[in-house]
């Protein structure tokens, strides 16, 4: 195929043709055939450039090239970091969430937070092969139809809970128990284990107090839809069956996919350019065309037939706003040429709130079984929300039960929050770190509903606990304190802690709607440019953030796929 003359003309002006410099191998070939557009630009033009390789980039990224006609260029700004025995073995997950190493993370900070006494928190995701999802604490938690009817009403049957079920079974390889078998899926590249098999005496002693404080019976099944609701004693991960990470990576971008640096295997026309940080998205008037990145210390440009597709997480919002794409004021005040002025760009930011409870517990029990320790978890409850103002037939509370160094921890995740945030960048350097304002506790509902998940569920569960095992005594936060409304929202706003469920800065939903995107991920007001990560997401979802990124981008790929096909039947 030809290059369009428009591409054509940039690459000359770029000198990109004369350096060849994304691909080294290709030097001689761009030098001695400088006249043949096709052989010049072998290693500079694709049908798709993806930036990121975490959930949803790399199923796009399998997918797409799953015809082995049909070209796509990856851009990973961190390396492939599969091999890594922090990486690979699940023991490390809570080190890798609470340590942030700098060669696996990106390193950034919030600004201070005024909900939580101006506190700041770390403001990072995964910067290696499998992004988030290579660090994340490996919990595999699906939306549930409540939610996802949420966005079938917003953006059409794409997005129902029907369809999100069906990607979901054809996504994941489930190990584990059901009482709803149709409710899974069991040759999809994504290994889920359901672990433990046998739950340790402290798992069960937690989610016995936990049914009868709440009154919800123990499920076995959270991710059946039937069944949302409940304690349960064992938590599903993405997880081989040996409990080794499945990463978005160890799946989609794995030695049948492609080599360790990247290139494509079998006849597949994909290659990942690992340590390549996207820098802006190239545009002729408002139709995208290419991608500027960084490599090696210097900016390289590549270039694509068809479409352009961000998939960078909570680094998406920022590369639109660099390529022209936000409140046009703030591009202005950045000396930004603005391509497209879309107030709602890095508006309605959410991420979940995080608090925990701790207990001593009995130095007989463990929190793990001994031959288990990729469990990671000590049960667990999803719940309604007790605060009067929500549903209580639908998800409102996460409950974790982890066990340290003789203690158990009650990680608590409220999930309904009202407050939202905003991203933007301070000026157009692309290194700069940005203004992330994630407004924790801004809407006074939010203490309140965790004041209610303290003063109902904690205080319930820890008087059914000390009654089933007097050993385990509620010490942080005491007694007194939850029954103090003043002493307990102190307790919260310093207790208060960062999980990373960022979601929604690049909103799916009509552009009157406070939309970025359409219901397919096409970045409205320009040509050929999606996005397809966790911040389409229109409505906040009732769980851990990594399943949905999952289901956006194979709902993503797919749509493209029958364009493609279209395309050729055309």
């Amino acid at each position: 195929m030809h290059l369009n003359k428009s591409i054509y003309s940039l690459l000359r002006k770029s000198k990109i043709l004369k350096k060849g410099m994304l691909f080294p191998n290709k030097k001689k070939i761009a030098k001695k055939k400088r006249r043949n557009t096709k052989t010049n630009n072998l290693g500079l033009i694709f049908d798709y450039i993806i930036v990121g390789t975490g959930p949803a980039g790399a199923v796009l990224a399998k997918t797409l090239t799953d015809d082995k006609k049909t070209s796509v260029l990856v851009l990973e700004a961190g390396d492939n970091n599969d091999r890594d025995v922090p990486i690979s073995n699940s023991t490390f997950a809570p080190e890798l969430e609470e340590k942030f190493f700098p060669q696996y993370f990106w390193q950034g900070e919030g600004i201070p937070q005024k909900g939580v006494d101006d506190r700041s928190f770390e403001w990072t995701t995964g910067r290696l092969s499998g992004g988030g999802s290579s660090i994340n604490g490996e919990q595999y938690v699906r939306p549930t139809s409540d939610v996802l009817s949420q966005w079938e009403s917003l953006l059409g049957p794409l997005w129902s809970p029907q369809e999100a079920i069906t990607s979901f079974k054809e996504l994941e390889d489930f190990n584990g128990e059901t009482d709803n078998p149709n409710a899974h899926g069991y040759h999809g590249r994504i290994d889920i284990r359901q672990a433990p098999v046998n739950p340790t005496t402290m798992a069960e002693k937690l989610v016995l107090a936990m049914e009868q404080a709440t009154g919800f019976p123990e499920i076995l099944d959270y991710n059946d839809p039937n069944t949302p609701l409940g304690p349960f004693t064992r938590w599903q991960l993405f997880q081989k069956p040996n409990g080794h990470r499945e990463s978005a990576s160890t799946a989609f971008l794995s030695p049948d996919i492609m080599t360790s640096d990247g290139h494509g295997v079998n006849g597949r026309k994909l290659r990942v350019s690992f340590e390549s940080t996207a820098l802006r998205v190239l545009f002729r008037n408002k139709k995208a065309i290419g991608v500027a990145f960084l490599k090696d210390g210097r900016c390289v440009h590549a270039f694509a037939r068809k479409k352009v597709i961000i998939s960078a997480g909570i680094n998406s919002t920022p590369i639109l706003m660099l390529s022209g794409i936000g409140p046009s004021k703030l591009l202005r005040e950045a000396d930004i040429p603005v391509v497209f002025n879309n107030p709602n760009v890095g508006k309605h930011l959410r991420n979940h709130t995080l608090n925990t409870a701790t207990f001593t517990t009995n130095p007989n029990d463990q929190a793990l079984p001994p031959n288990d320790p990729s469990a990671l978890y000590t049960g667990g409850a999803f719940l309604p929300s007790p605060a009067r103002i929500d549903n209580p037939s639908i998800r409102g509370v996460q409950l974790i039960g982890i066990g340290n160094n003789g203690l158990l921890q009650i990680a608590i995740i409220y999930l309904k929050p009202k407050s939202r945030g905003s991203i933007q960048i301070q000026n157009k350097d692309p290194l700069k770190i940005v203004l992330a304002d994630e407004g924790f506790m801004k809407n006074p509902a939010d203490l309140e509903a965790v004041k209610a998940i303290y003063q109902i569920y904690i205080k319930n569960i820890a008087e059914e606990l000390a009654a089933i095992d007097p050993d385990y005594k509620l010490i942080s936060p005491t007694l007194d304190v939850i029954n103090d409304d003043e002493k307990l929202e102190e307790f919260i706003k310093q207790n208060f802690g960062h999980n990373h469920h960022q979601q929604g800065a690049l909103r799916m939903a009509p552009l009157e709607n406070g939309g970025v995107v359409d219901n397919r991920g096409n970045v409205h007001g320009v040509e050929n440019l999606m996005v397809a990560d966790d911040s389409l997401i229109p409505f906040t979802v009732d769980g851990n953030t990594t399943a949905p990124a999952y289901l956006i981008g194979f709902t993503i790929a797919q749509q493209l796929m029958e364009e493609n096909d279209w395309y050729l039947e055309e």
